[in-house]
């Protein structure tokens, strides 16, 4: 039964004892195969688009009706421990905590509780390093301090030393994990050079071989989902497992985990992703709303809840599906469609390099969102109104395949090789079949290279000016909510209302 809020998705480790972490070792053997494998657990956010918008703008109002969205992970940091609960991030690179002193977190309301905050004096195992962590939003928000190393445990894995910053001036409540590209890590824009993070220092440490991990989300309504590092469960995905190269504007500077995405439909039917027609193997008719030249970069972010695309391609895809732009009780403009479709047999097709396509199903995409226990109505003021996955991005922000799309994928995101292997994700598997991942090129166990990769052609550019905030352009978004309180602001003027 489908829940009445939006599900987002919280990385376990030993503070739950119910998903406990753990490393897979084999006794009395020789060869041990090197893989950390973490369970997630969801939380319930109530109103994702207004989360998006946000974070998008640095993360700097993030109370958001004291209930967090998001990848979090449990860790704990110092000695003694001190527990935190950090938002986890394919889009940037840093950890980061803040510190109770900082005047956000010593707030009445008590905005840092829930992630948790550390205090460097209190560690006898704490180093500082540099006064060079500082993430400037184009806003002006952001966090400032301090980065430090200190001893680093997440679930049952033990690190002795990890870099991170510590934000003593802070307006973001929420501390973060980073395990993107070491290039995008903040203390680089002072021309220092980049340090070992999460994944890095697990393969420094000899826990991992190679710096990638894999993620299975499982569906909305699955209590649990995977993140693995160093391995692959050939379980959990159906079909090929597929390797397309990351997407970079200067090549040999990768900084962001961005693919080529060649291809929009709708489907009458789900499909499988690597059907020999296709993607149409129940003989569905097939809506093409993309150009037949598309080459759109475009960005594998867990931090992002939904996913965001130009407005060429959300616009015919909305006129197909029946979705139109409302104004929410929030006085949000955003996409809804009648929530009776998520009994449809539609889908979405996500196409990339020939063959690899992934299949969205509708009820993937139909998102109950309501206000004050009330669903809100489409225009005919009858049909009740779901938030739709798929939104139209605003501005110069960045071509982002969010949750919505990433529930219904197996990915692979290989940063030491420059690759990112997908599958269509198997919901609820329960079987598992775990298969390192080997150092050098072609490691990904069972991933095949696409014979012709197609090169981006556009997307790039958006993404690649301004402040670079943890790995992400930190570009201020004007959501569409905003602009249209604008527009409306100057009509009433004009009016003399």
């Amino acid at each position: 039964m489908r829940k009445t809020a939006i599900w987002e998705w919280v990385l376990t480790a030993s503070l739950l004892s119910k998903t406990e972490a753990f490393t897979i070792r084999q006794r009395q053997e020789a060869w041990v195969p090197k893989m950390v494998s973490l369970q997630t657990e969801r939380l319930s956010f109530p109103k994702p688009a207004a989360r998006d918008r946000l974070q998008r703008r640095g993360m700097n109002e993030v109370a958001l009706d004291n209930v967090i969205g998001g990848y979090y992970v449990n860790v704990t940091i110092g000695t003694p421990g001190r527990n935190l609960s950090l938002h986890l991030d394919t889009g940037s690179s840093d950890t980061w905590v803040n510190s109770p002193s900082s005047d956000l977190c010593q707030n009445d309301t008590k905005p840092c509780d829930y992630s948790g905050t550390y205090r460097a004096n209190d560690s006898s195992t704490y180093e500082y390093i540099s006064n060079h962590f500082d993430i400037t939003y184009v806003d002006g928000s952001g966090a400032r301090g301090d980065y430090a190393s200190d001893t680093f445990t997440i679930g049952n894995i033990k690190l002795e030393r990890l870099q991170f910053g510590i934000g003593y001036s802070s307006t973001n409540a929420q501390g973060l994990v980073g395990i993107g590209y070491a290039l995008s890590e903040v203390q680089t824009r002072a021309g220092l050079p980049t340090y070992y993070n999460l994944p890095a220092q697990m393969v420094a440490d000899g826990l991992i071989n190679s710096n990638a991990y894999s993620m299975w989300l499982n569906d909305l309504d699955a209590p649990t989902g995977t993140i693995l590092f160093g391995g692959v469960d050939a379980a959990k995905y159906e079909g090929d497992l597929l390797t397309l190269p990351v997407q970079t504007p200067q090549e040999g500077t990768y900084k962001n985990l961005m693919v080529t995405m060649t291809g929009l439909s709708l489907s009458q039917f789900q499909s499988s992703s690597n059907d020999n027609d296709n993607g149409n193997g129940n003989g569905g008719d097939i809506t093409q709303v993309s150009k037949d030249n598309l080459a759109l970069a475009v960005l594998l972010d867990t931090g992002s809840t939904l996913t965001y695309l130009p407005g060429e391609l959300v616009e015919p895809l909305y006129d197909a599906i029946g979705v139109e732009y409302i104004i929410d009780p929030d006085g949000k403009l955003d996409g809804y469609a009648p929530c009776h479709l998520m009994s449809s047999s539609q889908s979405v097709m996500f196409s990339f390099s020939s063959p690899l396509q992934i299949t969205v199903p509708m009820n993937e995409l139909i998102i109950n969102r309501t206000f004050h226990g009330t669903l809100p109505r489409m225009p005919d003021g009858v049909t009740d109104a779901c938030l739709f996955g798929i939104q139209e991005r605003i501005g110069t922000g960045s071509n982002t395949l969010g949750d919505t799309f990433l529930r219904s994928a197996y990915v692979v995101f290989d940063l030491d090789n420059n690759e990112i292997s997908m599958a269509q994700t198997k919901f609820n598997a329960t079987a598992t079949d775990l298969k390192e991942i080997k150092k050098g090129k072609g490691g990904v166990p069972g991933a095949k290279a696409v014979e012709n990769p197609v090169e981006a052609t556009s997307g790039l550019s958006d993404y690649g000016g301004g402040v670079y905030v943890n790995g992400a352009a930190g570009k201020l978004r004007m959501g569409m909510g905003m602009a249209w309180g604008l527009l409306m602001s100057i009509a009433m003027v004009f009016l003399g209302l």
